[in-house]
């Protein structure tokens, strides 16, 4: 990994709140520099040059050069604004380039997964990224994983990514990537509609039975034609009784 020279400020009033906001209206990102076990510093860096900076990746190798000094450092911690996402502040950390760090570098998949362009599976990511222990200018910006081979219901695990100049630190049986067949979708009928259908279906005879009756029933009421009137019946307005035969 290049080592990249960034020009920094001694920063006086490191706690004054309004001469942080001013520093970041003129573009000037405040930062601190620790580690070592030398006492901070508090510094300031150009906005600008620091954004092509983190371009390069979170783990770039820094020369820190203020006043008559400088440090070797990388970027420990980005401090970004809620709403306009823009950097506030920086912390560094200073390292020796003769000894081992511990930093996190990105997985990047390379390849088609076999499982999944010929037998239909489904890429699972289970890792997006290494913790590995290496010397500083040994960092890669990211480690490849090829998937090209990988197929349905296999996986590809910590154990079996070699690197020559780092040490990868997480679990080797931990599964980066893997290839799994797709969950097939289950549709249930809706059980409100199923006991609409079968309350309708169980009320049915009833109302054929019910209006069965009521026409049974008229039918006896309503009168035959040419029919007497039974005996002891009321006559009706107008009509005259039948006079017993002598």
């Amino acid at each position: 990994m290049e080592q990249l020279n960034v020009a920094a400020q001694l920063r006086e009033k490191a706690g004054v709140r309004g001469v942080l906001s001013k520093f970041r209206a003129e573009g000037i990102t405040p930062a601190v520099i620790y580690g070592l076990k030398k006492p901070p510093v508090q510094i300031t860096v150009s906005e600008k040059e620091m954004l092509g900076v983190l371009k390069r990746g979170s783990n770039a190798v820094l020369r820190l050069k203020y006043s008559d000094k400088e440090d070797n450092v990388i970027i420990k911690e980005v401090q970004r604004h809620v709403v306009t996402d823009k950097v506030i502040h920086i912390d560094f950390h200073r390292i020796s380039l003769t000894e081992k760090i511990t930093v996190k570098v990105h997985i990047k998949i390379v390849g088609e997964a076999f499982g999944v362009k010929t037998e239909g599976g489904i890429i699972e990511h289970s890792m997006r990224e290494f913790n590995i222990l290496s010397l500083p200018m040994d960092i890669p910006k990211e480690i490849e994983v090829e998937v090209s081979n990988l197929k349905l219901n296999e996986a590809i695990r910590v154990k079996d990514i070699k690197h020559d100049k780092v040490e990868i630190l997480d679990d080797p049986n931990h599964i980066i990537v893997s290839i799994v067949a797709p969950k097939e979708e289950v549709v249930e009928a809706p059980v409100a509609a199923a006991g609409a259908a079968a309350g309708a279906a169980a009320a049915e005879p009833e109302i054929v039975a019910a209006k069965g009756k009521k026409e049974e029933e008229g039918a006896e009421g309503a009168a035959k034609p040419g029919a007497k009137p039974a005996a002891g019946a009321a006559a009706k307005p107008g009509e005259k009784k039948a006079e017993p035969k002598k």
